[in-house]
């Protein structure tokens, strides 16, 4: 079974760091809930160890990146979900049951060599991991920033935005304790479970939502939306259910998304001129470990140029939903121009949107 969990600097590679992203993984997703994913990859992590043969253990234990930051263990994860949604392998059904008592690590040997070839491209890039209810917590930003005396009214931009799902915000409702925003009923309603003070209820409007990712899914083609269900957690249902309901509204009007990296995409949109009266916002989330290191220079330094111009009337924020991997959750930190250029913890969250804590909350489960 996989080992105690030990933390690793999520940007370290070398000897012995693929096993240790896994362990961190198990970790991760035990924390979060996950407890049928964190067996898979547990169950990956003993084949690793055992020195399982095969071209997609080669390919693993050779891993020439950060297998952390690359999110290895959830690349192959995916995979084999992929497996179980479109019924090719039948024994891994009693894994996503969560049935005890049966050999984990032998039903996944057995359903990587029987289905390799279909495997291996899943180690090509890393997980389009859209969930919606992550865009909760944006909310609570824009909330926030509202209440710090910035326009009330924002243009959003996001980068990594895979399927375009949190582009569609402003068409979901929100009861953030107990403050409520969003068009009733909403396409998707969200009432996270909600730690320590409500946020400001401040009344917010969304002018525009405008995003880009390396590789865009277009939700209305069955394949590409398969592919972005593989990487939800099974255990999550309500998940699912979201899916759904965002490819919906997706069909509906499509979110407007482009083909382009992040640093292309935020250097160009700071480029266009900003109406008063708006604050610009650049969001993301779960995305900054996959950006290369010259390209969030280049982020950082167009955002901080572009601060240094902000004024009053035409401020830019900066929202950052990440993974903090000590405490196993992630933060939202947010930084705004003129007046807030230092980093400030406004939630930390569970990470897909079941919890938030207001402030920075400690909450670990």
């Amino acid at each position: 079974m996989a080992k105690d969990y030990q933390f690793i600097d999520i940007n370290a590679s070398g000897e012995g760091i693929v096993a240790a992203a896994f362990d961190n993984q198990v970790a991760y997703c035990s924390a979060s809930g996950a407890a049928v994913t964190a067996r898979i990859v547990a169950a990956l992590r003993d084949l690793i160890e055992r020195e399982e043969p095969g071209e997609l253990f080669d390919r693993i234990r050779a891993w020439p990146g950060p297998p952390l930051a690359d999110a290895l263990p959830l690349r192959v994860a995916g995979g084999i979900h992929s497996l179980q949604l479109k019924g090719s392998e039948p024994a891994l059904a009693a894994i996503y049951a969560d049935q005890q008592g049966i050999d984990d690590v032998a039903i996944v040997a057995a359903a990587i060599r029987r289905h390799e070839t279909e495997l291996l491209p899943w180690l090509d890039g890393p997980p389009q991991t859209n969930e919606a209810g992550r865009s909760a917590n944006f909310i609570a930003a824009m909330l926030w920033l509202a209440d710090q005396g910035l326009p009330p009214r924002f243009e959003c931009l996001e980068i990594g935005s895979s399927a375009g799902i949190n582009l569609m915000l402003d068409r979901y409702h929100y009861d953030l304790g107990a403050v409520q925003v969003g068009p009733e009923p909403g396409a998707i309603r969200f009432k996270p479970e909600w730690q320590g003070d409500a946020p400001p209820n401040r009344a917010i409007e969304i002018v525009s939502t405008r995003g880009c990712d390396v590789a865009p899914v277009d939700l209305t083609d069955p394949a590409q939306a398969l592919r972005l269900k593989a990487y939800i957690w099974p255990e999550h249902t309500v998940r699912f259910e979201r899916m759904e309901a965002a490819i919906a509204e997706a069909a509906k009007r499509a979110p407007d998304l482009v083909a382009m990296n992040a640093a292309d995409f935020v250097e160009a949109e700071l480029a266009r001129p900003q109406t008063a009266g708006t604050t610009r916002m650049l969001m993301h989330s779960i995305v900054w470990q996959y950006v290369p290191a010259d390209q969030q220079a280049r982020v950082t330094a167009a955002m901080e140029a572009a601060g240094a111009r902000a004024t009053a009337e035409r401020p830019l924020a900066w929202v950052s939903l990440e993974a903090n991997r000590v405490l196993h959750i992630h933060e939202m930190t947010v930084r705004y121009w003129p007046g807030g250029e230092e980093p400030v913890v406004v939630t930390r969250a569970h990470p897909h949107g079941a919890w938030i804590g207001w402030g920075g909350s400690e909450r670990l489960v």
